[in-house]
């Protein structure tokens, strides 16, 4: 249990006041229940991606290294739920061969529906890609014969299926640490990995879902049959009448279950993060709008210098007049872009192929047309280089090229 599941815990058992996740981790840290370690690789360089909805993409895998107890080495198939991070699958098979494998694959689809996509690596149960056979595999008939679009990792990239990874990394920390070569039977231990999964999916808070089970984000796709054996059924809802709404602004929830307006944060629910909804104000009154169904209404909040104030109306803006200096005239390339000094300075596509006036400005680089001022740059070449630039006010001249007749 991490720092952040710890906190969540104190947070849910009412603590006050709530200590934040570094106090918690220097805590486990300088009781030496976790190790110190410096981060590998920063998170900025990481490409993240998540699917907008649920049942847009399944990652699935095989596991390895589990062992029951009289030390036979059983296979986990795993698989999970882009979007809300919902296990689809984990079934214990003696071998992870094409038939036990399959069957794992279309006892989710039968339990849960079928997904739009699976993304898998290039197992030889997935794929022929690098197989000795023709193919196709059985895998890629049961996604052919539903309609199911299925995607491949590129070779040595564990990372894109980054997620039925992760997935892994916490079954082993949570439920194999104490479960390795406990059970003697593979009934016994898939019994005991469907009593975790069950927990998993409908009790224990995910990061990745606000803090809240992924069966909460999993239950909006309206395509499973069941959420989990142990969860609350889904209550039937009647649709609402179709009325005429005014137009709304579209806002994405973000991991805490809020959304901006107007400089405000609004709450939609942890349960619809990551998911698109529609702002609709009417009335001083502002509605969140999911999937056509309103999920929250707020009042409208203004600040204190906003609450009598009509809206603003649309000014024009109007172009400042250049500063008068030494200045030089350069032809705007293709994509806008002119060379001053040995440096590319952007004016805008607009003025493709037309001449701009070049100054220096007080430290800075300004860009103008017929004494209009387009754009003005920090200054990023160098210094020394002006007075060649000076010296050619009209831009250096342009060669005929005798041969073609062409001008270069």
């Amino acid at each position: 249990m991490g720092p952040s599941r710890i906190r969540f815990e104190l947070e849910r058992a009412g603590v006050v006041p709530l200590p934040g996740r570094s106090a918690v981790y220097r805590a486990l840290v300088r009781h030496g229940l976790v190790q110190a370690r410096k981060r590998r690789r920063r998170r900025e360089d990481y490409r993240r991606w998540e699917r907008p909805r649920a049942m847009d993409l399944w990652q699935m895998d095989v596991m390895g290294r589990v062992f029951l107890a009289d030390g036979t080495e059983v296979k986990i198939v795993t698989g999970i739920d882009d979007h809300s991070r919902f296990v689809v699958c984990a079934a214990a098979v003696m071998r992870a061969t094409a038939r036990p494998v399959c069957q794992a694959l279309t006892a989710a689809l039968r339990r849960y529906g079928i997904p739009g996509q699976i993304l898998t690596d290039n197992g030889k149960v997935f794929t022929a890609r690098f197989g000795p056979g023709p193919g196709p595999v059985m895998s890629d008939r049961i996604c052919a014969e539903n309609g199911i679009k299925h995607l491949l990792t590129k070779p040595y990239s564990p990372t894109t299926t980054g997620k039925v990874e992760r997935l892994h990394k916490t079954m082993r920390a949570e439920f194999f640490r104490a479960a390795d070569g406990k059970y003697a039977t593979l009934a016994g231990l898939q019994a005991a990995l469907d009593a975790w999964v069950s927990d998993y999916n409908t009790a224990r808070p995910h990061q990745s879902c606000g803090g809240r089970p992924p069966v909460e984000r999993f239950r909006l796709a309206g395509r499973n049959k069941e959420a989990a054996e142990d969860g609350p059924a889904p209550v039937p809802v009647t649709p609402p009448a179709k009325t005429q709404r005014p137009p709304g602004v579209s806002r994405w929830v973000n991991a805490h279950g809020k959304i901006s307006l107007g400089g405000f944060t609004y709450a939609a629910g942890a349960s619809y993060a990551g998911e698109p909804v529609e702002a609709v104000v009417t009335g001083g009154l502002v509605d969140i709008v999911h999937a056509g169904v309103v999920i929250a209404t707020h009042a409208q909040r203004f600040r204190a210098d906003q609450a009598d104030r009509a809206p603003r109306m649309q000014v024009a803006r109007r172009a400042r007049d250049a500063t008068a200096g030494l200045t030089v005239t350069r032809l705007a390339n293709v994509g806008g872009v002119v060379s001053f000094a040995g440096t590319d300075y952007q004016c805008g596509r607009r003025w493709a192929r037309q001449s701009v006036e070049v100054s220096i400005v007080a430290g800075s680089v300004q860009l103008s047309k017929d004494g209009k001022i387009i754009r003005v740059h920090p200054i990023r070449h160098d210094r020394a280089r002006e007075l060649g630039a000076f010296a050619n006010p009209k831009g250096r001249p342009r060669r005929k090229n005798s041969a073609t007749g062409n001008v270069t």
